[in-house]
């Protein structure tokens, strides 16, 4: 299917599609004659589980970290969004008791109590926000920050050295073509790096998604791009291509 077709089956306009296309959400097929993109079966999978997420709440850079997750699955997402879902369903239905309550005391039919005006409000975070967060978002920030803290402040001295030391060597190559040889050997380098210092093992996924984070939140790029402008960006696209080249050769 074609982005207008998707567009009208599923109500989403097609800007929006785009926009999920270009930040990495939902990135489909394209078309080798006209660049057009094409949408499958499974791409509607993913969009209807991207829409079950924003209707429960969840952000679009939350939703991409949950589903582009190594061990993110479909049907449990589906069970949670459920459970999000019945949740808010009985939330609307207390605040509309309460709601009519109001319309019935306005009437001077009833009289309510003053805790009863309240009832059905609730400003509290999602529950299942942080229940999506915890199995599939925030894994290896998660074990990261538990192996940091356990490390003495000698061995962190170490560790940020070494990490300086990296992102200089990455820097010397950051003007060469990021999926060249040269960067691709740094990149592995820099995957190796991490794997051995950070008290996780990155997937490649992870490891690429990681990458993105360097572009699309400034407090990495400022800190990356300290080292060399345009560093952070150079580094995205280069862990992109190393972790697809990577999975492509490991099927």
């Amino acid at each position: 299917m074609n982005v207008k077709e998707v567009a009208a089956l599923s109500g989403v306009s097609v800007r929006t599609l785009q926009y999920y296309d270009e930040m990495g959400l939902l990135c489909p097929s394209r078309n080798p004659d006209n660049d057009y993109r094409e949408y499958s079966e499974e791409d509607l999978g993913l969009l209807q589980q991207i829409l079950f997420f924003r209707s429960c709440g969840f952000k679009l850079r939350q939703i991409r970290k949950i589903i582009s997750a190594p061990d993110f699955d479909p049907q449990e997402a589906l069970l949670l969004q459920k459970k999000a879902l019945l949740h808010e369903k009985a939330r609307i239905e207390q605040m509309l008791e309460t709601l009519e309550k109001t319309i019935q005391e306005r009437k001077g039919d009833i009289t309510m109590e003053n805790k009863e005006r309240f009832e059905g409000f609730d400003f509290t975070k999602n529950p299942y926000e942080e229940e999506a967060r915890s199995r599939w978002g925030d894994e290896a920030v998660d074990r990261s920050k538990s192996f940091f803290e356990k490390m003495s402040p000698d061995q962190h001295r170490h560790l940020s050295k070494d990490m300086a030391e990296l992102f200089r060597e990455l820097a010397k190559v950051s003007d060469q073509d990021p999926v060249g040889k040269e960067a691709q050997e740094e990149i592995q380098k820099m995957y190796d790096f991490f794997n051995s210092r950070f008290g996780y093992h990155y997937s490649y996924e992870a490891f690429a998604g990681l990458g993105k984070m360097y572009v699309e939140d400034e407090r990495f790029t400022k800190n990356i791009d300290q080292y060399r402008p345009g560093l952070s960006a150079f580094l995205s696209k280069a862990m992109a291509f190393f972790s697809d080249n990577k999975m492509k050769s490991e099927k």
